[in-house]
């Protein structure tokens, strides 16, 4: 009879990749496996898991609001109800084992495993665990992360140091600079800074590029500069479409693998998925952490870098005044790029996703015995 494997969370890009990766090496080591997702509704992962070909169901589950409180009157009666769905969800599926990676549907769905004795594997992306995940840590079978010192989080014997699974397709750099720079329309004769924000964008990120456009221009650097697609429209109506041929503004990457392939300098946010993929690409990379997460945990991420020498921090309220500046220089002196690029690639944990695929599949035998 085939194994039966539930994976639960999202709410972002950085939960649901990691979720769909896990999926997918599970499927490349058990063809035969059953896997289904439950997400929240009205998040992304309701069109984005369908979309990597697996079912999904949705609860109705939210966060806590900090900026408006009284949207938090209904939050006990949806965990509630979010709870008694989970339950449900179980007792038809009948899974082996349930799979956490964050998000708003991850904590009811297991917390009703725990309940009905369902082994259950957490995936912690950030180097701050989420409140949520500690809470459900103590009944986990395995605990998984990606930075060291989790273990004042959870129980060290739970612990295990896999990484976060990453696109395979986006860190697929090898040998595609010249076709990846032709692609974005620039010259390889040129250095290349690379600003990505996500697929979402971030404000800071924005303003600060167009703050030190001059700058970059005067330096003779050229910019792929990814906006996201809440702030597009106003990037391009401040700075125009194409302001320079060296400047390409994009709203979304869609080959990520060529925009890394292209960069010399990468600047970016530090979200965990996307330091892992930074690892693995081992290119110089600034971190300007967003402060408009939980626990500010990206500012956390950032510094764990920091202190192995593998990236350079710019807080996000001087960036807009600093951060190309900061870029301009590094990008002169080889030397500390070179290190960066070393210590940075130290971090890379490229398998994660096969190896937390094997931890699960091991649940399930020890299950049976």
């Amino acid at each position: 009879m085939s194994k039966r494997i539930i994976i639960s969370g999202g709410g972002t890009g950085g939960h649901i990749f990691p979720a769909v990766a896990i999926a997918n090496a599970l499927k490349r080591i058990d063809p035969d496996i059953a896997i289904l997702f439950v997400g929240a509704n009205g998040r992304m992962e309701m069109e984005k898991v369908p979309a990597a070909g697996y079912e999904i169901i949705g609860l109705d589950i939210q966060g806590f609001q900090r900026r408006s409180l009284w949207k938090n009157l209904l939050l006990p009666l949806k965990i509630l109800k979010s709870v008694l769905k989970a339950r449900s969800i179980i007792k038809e599926f009948k899974p082996d084992a349930a799979v956490g990676v964050g998000g708003y549907a991850s904590g009811p769905l297991l917390y009703a495993a725990g309940q009905l004795k369902i082994p259950y594997l957490i995936q912690e992306q950030n180097s701050y665990a989420g409140i949520t995940n500690k809470r459900l840590g103590g009944k986990a079978e395995k605990i998984c992360v990606a930075f060291e010192g989790m273990d004042k989080f959870f129980p060290a014997s739970k612990v295990m140091l896999t990484g976060n699974p990453i696109r395979k397709t986006s860190v697929d750099i090898a040998g595609k600079r010249e076709e990846a720079l032709a692609f974005f329309g620039l010259s390889p004769a040129k250095k290349t800074i690379l600003v990505t924000g996500g697929s979402l964008g971030a404000g800071t990120l924005n303003k600060s590029m167009a703050a030190g456009l001059q700058k970059l221009l005067a330096a003779d650097v050229q910019l792929i500069w990814q906006t996201g697609k809440y702030y597009y429209q106003s990037v391009v109506e401040q700075v125009g479409a194409r302001p320079d041929e060296r400047i390409c503004i994009l709203e979304f990457l869609n080959r990520m693998d060529f925009a890394y392939a292209a960069a010399d300098l990468i600047i970016s946010r530090a979200g965990a998925g996307t330091i892992a993929e930074l690892c693995v690409i081992r290119k110089p990379v600034i971190l300007v952490p967003s402060p408009n997460v939980a626990e500010d945990h990206q500012t956390k991420n950032a510094i764990a870098l920091v202190k192995n020498n593998a990236a350079i921090l710019v807080g996000d309220t001087v960036a807009e005044n600093e951060l190309t500046d900061i870029a301009l220089n590094l990008l002169v002196n080889e030397e500390k790029c070179a290190d960066l690029s070393e210590k940075i690639g130290l971090l890379a944990l490229p398998d994660a996703d096969e190896v937390i695929a094997n931890e699960v599949l091991k649940m399930t035998e020890r299950r049976k015995v």
